[in-house]
């Protein structure tokens, strides 16, 4: 009974495995097709003559389709959000699960409650603020909305809570202030946490494609999952190119989780211990 229960096991893993790899296998072969490769019906897996046709006409100077730009744009957003990010949720997630006042419970039931809120609905009020300040195609206006992470706060907090409280004691008998303890303790102790959230957050604004195609216009401010939909021709579809750019897009957000996994998982394991 137990052997088949591995085996079930095992067999829903492959499926869930092959679930997500195919379609980046398919990705990556079609970039190395020809363009009349990559028409052919039925579709052929292999690309036969492997060729960098796709990736070729990717990096062609045009200022049109500037992809070198849109990559810039997209890392520089992407790693000023979750800065930003990093810095508001930590200290508002550490006043929630260790600071004592009225109203600390309503607060953070409101906050949790926009996490039920679909983001479709909130473009036209943050588009409508943005234009206000002036931000329309700029980089603030791909990064300063998102960098009030409700959910960084709540994953933050409940990562807060498993903390020990003996340590922060120890600190205060030592002469240390609210602000010391915060940083010289709670967060050199929640690594995991940040690490888990930083990735989050990167990968959050780095595969946005929604908001940046209403707030910039000009073709050098777009970010990169904007800037690949304008590949797409009104008549034809150049695959190996599209795919191509999907490859360009997605080496940087692999190798991130590559190298922040195991901060990831332990994050993830720990801020849900204590609620």
């Amino acid at each position: 009974m137990r052997t088949a229960r591995r085996i079930l096991l095992y067999a829903a893993l492959l499926v869930l495995t092959a679930v997500f790899v195919v379609p980046l296998v398919w990705m990556v072969l079609t970039s190395l097709k020809t363009y009349p490769a990559a028409q052919q019906s039925p579709p052929t897996w292999l690309p036969h003559p492997v060729s960098t046709y796709g990736y070729e006409r990717l990096f062609q100077a045009d200022s049109q389709n500037p992809i070198l730009r849109w990559f810039v744009n997209s890392m520089l957003a992407a790693t000023l959000q979750a800065v930003l990010v990093l810095a508001t949720a930590s200290t508002a997630a550490y006043a929630l699960a260790r600071m004592r006042f009225r109203g600390r419970g309503m607060m953070f039931a409101v906050i949790v409650a926009t996490l039920f809120v679909p983001p479709a609905t909130l473009i036209i009020p943050n588009f409508l603020v943005v234009d206000t300040l002036g931000w329309l195609d700029t980089v603030a206006v791909i990064v300063v909305p998102g960098a009030a992470s409700a959910f960084g706060v709540f994953f933050l907090r409940q990562f807060f809570l498993s903390l020990p409280r003996e340590l922060e004691e120890a600190a205060v008998l030592d002469g240390a202030n609210q602000w010391q303890i915060f940083t010289r303790v709670v967060l050199p102790l929640s690594k995991p946490a940040l690490a888990t959230l930083a990735v989050l957050s990167f990968l959050t604004n780095w595969n946005d494609f929604l908001w940046p195609i209403f707030t910039l216009f000009s073709a050098d401010r777009l970010t990169l999952p904007a800037g690949l939909g304008l590949l797409q021709g009104e008549y034809v579809t150049d695959y190996p190119v599209i795919m191509a750019g999907a490859v360009l897009a997605s080496v940087p957000a692999l190798l991130l989780f590559v190298f922040a996994q195991r901060y990831v998982v332990e994050g993830v394991s720990r801020s849900g211990l204590k609620g």
